[in-house]
């Protein structure tokens, strides 16, 4: 028997949001940083700046009324394991009858927000200067334990499962015929819905590509890919605490940050100055109100936890490597994202590369920082298996 398909909107009781305000108010601060500059993390004076945004100027109700302008559904989706989960996504059809079905995944510290600009062009092109050739019908899960998705109460949803569990859903919704993008985990997860090739996946696109060099096999770099591994480098030396943390003790982590918004905040801003293409600060890339969406679907649902968990249940599988993608694909690297991959790189895991192309701004947020540029790439990509 097919599983229903429930309407959701978001609809966030007063409570909660006095709960916040609350507990912002009562912020027990530390001292400052001893620099003058992000080196030891998001300075005290930017993060009690935004945090009194927050109380007195963020205004929730027409932030909601925002996020609420697209139709969202709830459905219990298995990946193929037991104990199904109860996924949040939207689901926004284009009005033109020949639109390709497309599912957009999201990572961390990102949600669904990230989506909120594309959505209308990739639907209905027409209306936004664009060819109606390029209309897609868009779906945009959010993923196990994140926002209004449940959360996992064992282990067993790693990405192998939510990639499985996309292609459930898209089948649940009558696309026989898909494509699939992501940034971040999603490009992992999209990755093996290519991988997987579970017969209705047409192509994928990432914005992130998952292309390594083994240490057996750098003896003939090119200045291009000696560039790339320093920047791995350095995110292995300088930004990958987080990870360890998640990947590790995601538990302990979260008695802290599901007890203090503030905290939360700092967790997730911290990573919109270094990820994102800007000129110092996290705010030339992404708005403040925007910003605060996103931390809400952390704060709102108390996902601290739950969606650091997704680290653990991930990094042994990732670990072992990434599949080989037959099934063809785009790869669009933007200027400053975490770490890259030379087209040979890439041509070692997606061996049927058809759209190519590295921008010259944008960074790991690619849709919530430059979303024209996004769906350029993602109407470039996808005009090739149409």
């Amino acid at each position: 028997m097919s599983q229903p398909i429930t309407p959701f909107k978001i609809a966030v009781d007063d409570k909660v949001l006095a709960d916040l305000h609350e507990r912002l108010d009562r912020t027990r601060w530390p001292e400052a940083e001893t620099v003058d500059d992000w080196s030891q993390g998001i300075p005290l004076a930017y993060l009690r700046e935004v945090c009194e945004y927050w109380v007195s100027s963020y205004d929730w109700r027409a932030r909601e009324a925002g996020l609420n302008r697209f139709p969202q559904f709830r459905t219990s989706l298995s990946g193929g394991g037991d104990e199904p989960l109860d996924i949040h996504f939207l689901h926004v059809p284009s009005p033109e009858a020949t639109a390709l079905p497309l599912v957009l995944t999201h990572g961390w510290t990102g949600s669904t927000v990230e989506f909120m600009e594309v959505i209308g062009p990739l639907t209905d092109p027409v209306a936004h200067g664009g060819d109606a050739a390029d209309a897609f019908h868009v779906v945009a899960p959010s993923l196990p334990g994140f926002w209004f998705s449940a959360k996992p109460v064992r282990p067993a949803w790693g990405d192998g499962r939510i990639a499985t569990a996309w292609d459930e859903l898209m089948v649940r919704l009558g696309y026989d015929r898909f494509v699939a993008q992501g940034g971040d985990w999603g490009s992992l997860i999209t990755t093996l819905i290519g991988a997987q090739d579970l017969g209705h996946c047409a192509g994928i696109h990432v914005n992130m590509p998952l292309a390594y060099r083994s240490p057996d096999d750098l003896g003939d770099l090119t200045e291009e890919e000696m560039g790339f591994l320093g920047r791995l480098q350095a995110y292995q030396g300088q930004e990958s605490g987080y990870s360890t943390q998640q990947s590790t003790r995601p538990q302990t982590l979260g008695y802290g940050l599901a007890d203090s918004p503030s905290g939360q905040a700092g967790w997730v801003l911290e990573k919109f100055w270094a990820w994102t293409d800007n000129d110092g600060h996290p705010e030339d890339a992404v708005s403040r109100d925007e910003l605060l969406d996103n931390v809400m679907f952390y704060w709102l649902n108390n996902a601290a936890a739950s969606s650091g968990r997704l680290y653990w249940e991930s990094f042994a599988e990732f670990s072992m490597g990434v599949p080989t993608v037959s099934i063809p694909a785009g790869v669009s690297q933007f200027k400053n994202e975490i770490f890259g991959a030379s087209r040979r790189w890439a041509d070692g895991v997606y061996t049927d590369i058809r759209h190519w192309n590295q921008l010259d701004r944008g960074g790991h947020f690619a849709a919530f920082e430059e979303p024209d540029l996004f769906v350029d790439e993602v109407r470039a990509s996808f005009r090739h298996v149409r």
